[in-house]
Protein backbone atom coordinates (compact mmCIF):
# COMPACT_ATOMS: atom_id res chain seq x y z
CA UNK A 1 0.00 0.00 0.00
CA UNK A 2 2.96 2.21 1.40
CA UNK A 3 4.65 1.80 -2.23
CA UNK A 4 1.25 2.45 -4.73
CA UNK A 5 0.46 5.75 -2.02
CA UNK A 6 4.30 7.04 -3.11
CA UNK A 7 4.07 6.10 -6.95
CA UNK A 8 0.55 7.75 -7.36
CA UNK A 9 1.79 10.72 -5.43
CA UNK A 10 4.70 11.01 -7.96
CA UNK A 11 2.50 10.46 -11.13
CA UNK A 12 0.38 12.75 -9.98
CA UNK A 13 3.09 15.45 -10.01
CA UNK A 14 4.38 15.06 -12.99
CA UNK A 15 0.84 14.25 -14.58
CA UNK A 16 -1.59 16.89 -13.33
CA UNK A 17 0.42 20.52 -14.60
CA UNK A 18 1.10 18.09 -17.93
CA UNK A 19 -2.89 18.23 -18.01
CA UNK A 20 -3.29 21.75 -16.78
CA UNK A 21 -1.21 23.20 -19.05
CA UNK A 22 -2.13 21.19 -22.07
CA UNK A 23 -1.01 21.96 -25.87
CA UNK A 24 2.40 19.89 -27.03
CA UNK A 25 3.74 18.86 -23.60
CA UNK A 26 0.38 17.25 -23.45
CA UNK A 27 0.52 15.87 -26.50
CA UNK A 28 4.09 14.57 -25.83
CA UNK A 29 2.64 12.82 -22.75
CA UNK A 30 0.12 11.34 -24.94
CA UNK A 31 2.56 9.84 -27.70
CA UNK A 32 4.28 8.48 -24.15
CA UNK A 33 1.38 6.81 -22.75
CA UNK A 34 0.04 5.34 -26.28
CA UNK A 35 3.47 4.07 -27.24
CA UNK A 36 3.78 2.35 -23.64
CA UNK A 37 0.39 1.08 -23.97
CA UNK A 38 1.32 -0.88 -27.31
CA UNK A 39 4.14 -2.19 -25.92
CA UNK A 40 2.25 -3.94 -23.19
CA UNK A 41 -0.01 -4.98 -25.40
CA UNK A 42 2.46 -6.73 -27.68
CA UNK A 43 4.61 -7.80 -24.83
CA UNK A 44 1.81 -9.80 -24.01
CA UNK A 45 1.62 -11.60 -27.21
CA UNK A 46 5.07 -11.90 -27.23
CA UNK A 47 6.18 -10.45 -30.20
CA UNK A 48 9.29 -9.04 -30.82
CA UNK A 49 9.71 -5.47 -29.59
CA UNK A 50 12.19 -4.86 -32.80
CA UNK A 51 10.33 -7.20 -35.60
CA UNK A 52 8.39 -5.78 -38.59
CA UNK A 53 4.72 -5.97 -37.13
CA UNK A 54 6.00 -4.15 -33.83
CA UNK A 55 7.80 -1.40 -36.03
CA UNK A 56 4.91 -0.91 -38.26
CA UNK A 57 2.23 -0.74 -35.72
CA UNK A 58 4.12 1.69 -33.39
CA UNK A 59 4.90 3.73 -36.61
CA UNK A 60 1.06 3.52 -37.87
CA UNK A 61 0.38 4.65 -34.22
CA UNK A 62 2.44 7.95 -34.06
CA UNK A 63 1.12 8.82 -37.69
CA UNK A 64 -2.49 7.86 -36.39
CA UNK A 65 -2.35 10.04 -32.81
CA UNK A 66 -1.08 13.45 -34.60
CA UNK A 67 -4.38 15.85 -34.61
CA UNK A 68 -4.20 16.01 -38.37
CA UNK A 69 -7.20 18.76 -39.57
CA UNK A 70 -8.40 16.01 -41.89
CA UNK A 71 -9.53 12.59 -40.71
CA UNK A 72 -6.93 10.71 -42.57
CA UNK A 73 -6.27 8.33 -39.44
CA UNK A 74 -8.13 5.70 -40.66
CA UNK A 75 -6.67 5.47 -43.96
CA UNK A 76 -2.74 5.37 -41.73
CA UNK A 77 -4.62 1.94 -39.82
CA UNK A 78 -5.49 0.17 -43.39
CA UNK A 79 -2.23 1.10 -44.76
CA UNK A 80 -0.80 -0.64 -41.89
CA UNK A 81 -3.11 -3.76 -42.15
CA UNK A 82 -2.54 -4.18 -45.35
CA UNK A 83 1.65 -3.87 -44.85
CA UNK A 84 0.79 -6.61 -42.03
CA UNK A 85 -1.12 -8.67 -44.60
CA UNK A 86 1.60 -8.91 -47.09
CA UNK A 87 3.79 -9.35 -44.14
CA UNK A 88 2.13 -12.79 -43.60
CA UNK A 89 3.28 -13.91 -46.86
CA UNK A 90 7.08 -13.05 -46.48
CA UNK A 91 7.17 -14.99 -43.39
CA UNK A 92 5.52 -17.67 -44.71
CA UNK A 93 2.62 -17.75 -42.04
CA UNK A 94 5.17 -17.70 -39.09
CA UNK A 95 3.50 -14.36 -38.96
CA UNK A 96 -0.45 -15.14 -39.21
CA UNK A 97 -3.74 -13.70 -39.74
CA UNK A 98 -4.77 -14.04 -36.46
CA UNK A 99 -1.55 -11.87 -35.45
CA UNK A 100 -2.64 -9.57 -38.10
CA UNK A 101 -5.97 -9.06 -36.14
CA UNK A 102 -4.27 -8.82 -33.05
CA UNK A 103 -1.89 -5.99 -33.40
CA UNK A 104 -4.78 -4.22 -35.98
CA UNK A 105 -6.85 -4.35 -32.38
CA UNK A 106 -4.09 -3.64 -30.28
CA UNK A 107 -3.52 -0.19 -32.28
CA UNK A 108 -6.80 0.65 -32.52
CA UNK A 109 -7.36 -0.21 -28.79
CA UNK A 110 -4.76 2.46 -27.65
CA UNK A 111 -4.94 4.33 -30.94
CA UNK A 112 -8.61 5.49 -30.66
CA UNK A 113 -8.45 5.83 -27.04
CA UNK A 114 -5.44 8.06 -26.43
CA UNK A 115 -6.36 10.00 -29.98
CA UNK A 116 -9.66 10.77 -27.60
CA UNK A 117 -7.33 11.33 -24.68
CA UNK A 118 -5.50 14.57 -26.72
CA UNK A 119 -9.00 15.84 -28.53
CA UNK A 120 -11.08 15.74 -25.26
CA UNK A 121 -8.05 17.98 -23.64
CA UNK A 122 -8.32 20.34 -26.30
CA UNK A 123 -11.92 20.52 -25.64
CA UNK A 124 -11.48 21.61 -22.25
CA UNK A 125 -9.90 20.95 -18.94
CA UNK A 126 -13.69 20.27 -17.10
CA UNK A 127 -13.93 17.30 -19.71
CA UNK A 128 -10.55 15.73 -18.93
CA UNK A 129 -11.16 16.68 -15.12
CA UNK A 130 -15.06 15.32 -15.17
CA UNK A 131 -13.48 12.05 -17.27
CA UNK A 132 -11.19 11.47 -14.59
CA UNK A 133 -13.35 12.29 -11.68
CA UNK A 134 -16.17 9.67 -13.18
CA UNK A 135 -13.58 7.03 -13.28
CA UNK A 136 -12.11 7.64 -9.95
CA UNK A 137 -15.75 7.68 -8.26
CA UNK A 138 -16.70 4.93 -9.97
CA UNK A 139 -13.64 2.63 -9.28
CA UNK A 140 -13.95 3.38 -5.34
CA UNK A 141 -18.30 3.31 -5.41
CA UNK A 142 -17.63 0.00 -6.61
CA UNK A 143 -14.64 -1.36 -4.65
CA UNK A 144 -16.50 -0.05 -1.13
CA UNK A 145 -20.14 -0.89 -2.44
CA UNK A 146 -18.74 -4.10 -3.31
CA UNK A 147 -17.17 -4.74 -0.01
CA UNK A 148 -20.27 -3.68 1.68
CA UNK A 149 -23.15 -5.20 0.00
CA UNK A 150 -21.67 -7.03 -2.92
CA UNK A 151 -22.97 -11.27 -3.34
CA UNK A 152 -23.91 -11.70 -6.74
CA UNK A 153 -20.84 -12.24 -9.07
CA UNK A 154 -20.63 -9.68 -12.00
CA UNK A 155 -18.39 -11.86 -14.18
CA UNK A 156 -16.75 -14.36 -12.04
CA UNK A 157 -14.75 -16.06 -14.95
CA UNK A 158 -13.05 -12.41 -15.97
CA UNK A 159 -12.69 -10.80 -12.35
CA UNK A 160 -13.81 -12.78 -9.87
CA UNK A 161 -14.04 -10.13 -6.91
CA UNK A 162 -16.13 -8.27 -8.96
CA UNK A 163 -19.79 -7.77 -8.08
CA UNK A 164 -23.54 -6.73 -9.36
CA UNK A 165 -24.39 -4.68 -5.99
CA UNK A 166 -20.33 -3.27 -6.57
CA UNK A 167 -20.96 -2.19 -10.26
CA UNK A 168 -24.38 -0.53 -9.26
CA UNK A 169 -22.50 1.53 -6.76
CA UNK A 170 -20.11 2.49 -9.02
CA UNK A 171 -22.84 4.47 -11.11
CA UNK A 172 -24.10 6.13 -8.49
CA UNK A 173 -21.04 7.14 -6.83
CA UNK A 174 -20.24 8.82 -10.50
CA UNK A 175 -23.37 10.21 -10.52
CA UNK A 176 -22.45 11.85 -6.66
CA UNK A 177 -19.32 12.92 -7.58
CA UNK A 178 -20.19 14.61 -10.85
CA UNK A 179 -23.10 15.86 -9.47
CA UNK A 180 -20.87 18.43 -7.10
CA UNK A 181 -18.10 19.10 -9.65
CA UNK A 182 -21.26 20.53 -11.55
CA UNK A 183 -22.06 22.14 -9.25
CA UNK A 184 -18.56 23.87 -7.85
CA UNK A 185 -17.61 24.23 -11.46
CA UNK A 186 -20.70 24.11 -14.86
CA UNK A 187 -19.64 23.25 -18.10
CA UNK A 188 -22.79 20.90 -19.04
CA UNK A 189 -25.37 22.98 -21.07
CA UNK A 190 -27.75 20.33 -19.42
CA UNK A 191 -27.66 18.41 -16.30
CA UNK A 192 -29.84 16.12 -17.13
CA UNK A 193 -27.82 15.23 -20.47
CA UNK A 194 -24.92 15.06 -17.85
CA UNK A 195 -26.32 12.40 -15.47
CA UNK A 196 -27.47 10.37 -18.50
CA UNK A 197 -24.28 10.71 -20.08
CA UNK A 198 -22.55 9.80 -16.71
CA UNK A 199 -24.68 6.57 -16.84
CA UNK A 200 -23.73 5.36 -19.87
CA UNK A 201 -19.80 6.13 -19.38
CA UNK A 202 -19.39 4.62 -15.77
CA UNK A 203 -21.05 1.63 -17.22
CA UNK A 204 -18.39 1.76 -20.11
CA UNK A 205 -16.08 2.51 -18.00
CA UNK A 206 -16.07 -0.55 -15.58
CA UNK A 207 -16.59 -2.62 -19.51
CA UNK A 208 -13.03 -1.17 -19.81
CA UNK A 209 -11.70 -2.60 -16.51
CA UNK A 210 -13.33 -5.66 -17.62
CA UNK A 211 -11.92 -5.96 -20.99
CA UNK A 212 -8.72 -5.20 -19.18
CA UNK A 213 -8.57 -8.22 -17.32
CA UNK A 214 -9.94 -10.80 -19.62
CA UNK A 215 -6.66 -9.78 -22.05
CA UNK A 216 -4.54 -10.54 -18.52
CA UNK A 217 -6.55 -13.48 -17.69
CA UNK A 218 -5.89 -14.70 -21.34
CA UNK A 219 -2.19 -14.10 -22.05
CA UNK A 220 -1.57 -15.36 -18.61
CA UNK A 221 0.30 -11.85 -16.74
CA UNK A 222 -0.86 -10.66 -13.55
CA UNK A 223 -0.53 -7.06 -14.75
CA UNK A 224 0.27 -5.70 -18.08
CA UNK A 225 3.45 -4.15 -16.87
CA UNK A 226 5.43 -2.89 -14.41
CA UNK A 227 6.23 0.81 -14.89
CA UNK A 228 4.00 2.28 -12.02
CA UNK A 229 5.04 0.33 -8.46
CA UNK A 230 2.58 -1.08 -7.00
CA UNK A 231 -0.12 -0.39 -9.88
CA UNK A 232 1.25 -2.32 -12.68
CA UNK A 233 1.27 -0.66 -16.59
CA UNK A 234 -0.06 1.95 -18.23
CA UNK A 235 -3.32 0.08 -19.29
CA UNK A 236 -3.84 -1.37 -15.76
CA UNK A 237 -4.31 2.47 -15.01
CA UNK A 238 -5.82 3.68 -18.35
CA UNK A 239 -8.11 0.37 -19.05
CA UNK A 240 -11.51 2.91 -18.19
CA UNK A 241 -10.18 5.61 -19.54
CA UNK A 242 -9.95 4.10 -22.96
CA UNK A 243 -13.46 3.20 -23.39
CA UNK A 244 -14.58 6.12 -21.87
CA UNK A 245 -12.70 9.06 -23.94
CA UNK A 246 -13.91 8.13 -27.09
CA UNK A 247 -17.81 8.19 -26.09
CA UNK A 248 -16.86 11.42 -23.88
CA UNK A 249 -14.87 13.18 -27.14
CA UNK A 250 -18.16 11.16 -29.19
CA UNK A 251 -20.75 13.14 -27.22
CA UNK A 252 -19.00 16.42 -27.33
CA UNK A 253 -18.79 16.40 -31.11
CA UNK A 254 -22.82 15.87 -31.10
CA UNK A 255 -23.36 18.12 -28.37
Amino acid sequence: MKQRIVTAIIAASVFLPIVIYGKWPFLVLTYILATVGLFELIRMKRISLFSFPSIVSFLALWLFLYPYEHMINIWIVIIGFFLLLIYTVISKNAFTFDDVGFMIASLLYVGVGFYSFFQVREAGLSYIFYALFLIWATDSGAYFVGRAFGKRKLWEHISPNKTVEGAIGGVLCALVVVSVYEWLSPFAPSFLMLLIATVILSVFGQLGDLVESAFKRHYGVKDSGAILPGHGGILDRFDSLLFVLPILYLFYLIA
